[in-house]
């Protein structure tokens, strides 16, 4: 399982390569369609299935202040900042995250599947980096039951240079 887990960790690594200005990403922007709380508004994003496999819904929200600033993101607190509030339904974790990195912020990503009452997709992603103590959370609600097969399609786009000037506006960096 540990070899399972640092191949993982390579291969998003290889998977985060900057974006050339020449690729078009499937991504586009869509309405934010959940209430204010304390976090604020957030951007969402969607790729269609014809691009990435499934649909999927991404939801990024800055979380300001609010993770631990002297270690690394752990699995218990991917499951606490995760958006699941906002989507509905309830929310299984399909095993241990894995240490990831985007645009220099240190994080951890975890696959979830999702169902019951309310459930508007079957699997998601959760990714959370920080800067400092402050945090991006990246909620990624796929339509398939397969999130494994749609990380590097997510990762990606968090690499890109849209979402890295949204993380340096909202972060201050």
């Amino acid at each position: 399982m540990v070899a399972a887990a640092g191949g993982g960790y390579a291969a998003l690594r290889v998977a985060q390569t900057p974006q050339h200005a020449s690729e078009r990403l499937p991504w586009t922007e869509i309405a934010w369609t959940f209430a204010t709380d304390q976090w604020g508004r957030g951007h969402a994003f969607r790729c269609p299935a014809a691009a990435c496999g499934s649909d999927i819904d991404l939801y990024l929200r800055a979380k300001l202040g609010f993770c631990n600033c002297t270690r690394a993101i752990d699995d218990e607190e991917v499951d606490r900042v995760a958006d699941f509030d906002l989507i509905g339904g309830e929310h299984t974790a399909l095993g241990a995250g894995r240490p990831i990195g985007v645009h220099g912020m240190d994080g951890r990503s975890r696959r979830y599947a999702l169902g019951g009452h309310g459930a508007k997709a079957g699997s998601a992603l959760v990714v959370a980096l920080h800067d400092r103590c402050d945090m991006v959370v990246a909620t990624a609600v796929i339509a398939g039951d397969e999130p494994a097969a749609h990380e590097t399609a997510v990762i990606a786009f968090l690499n890109s240079d849209e979402v890295r000037r949204w993380a340096d506006a909202m972060l201050g960096l």
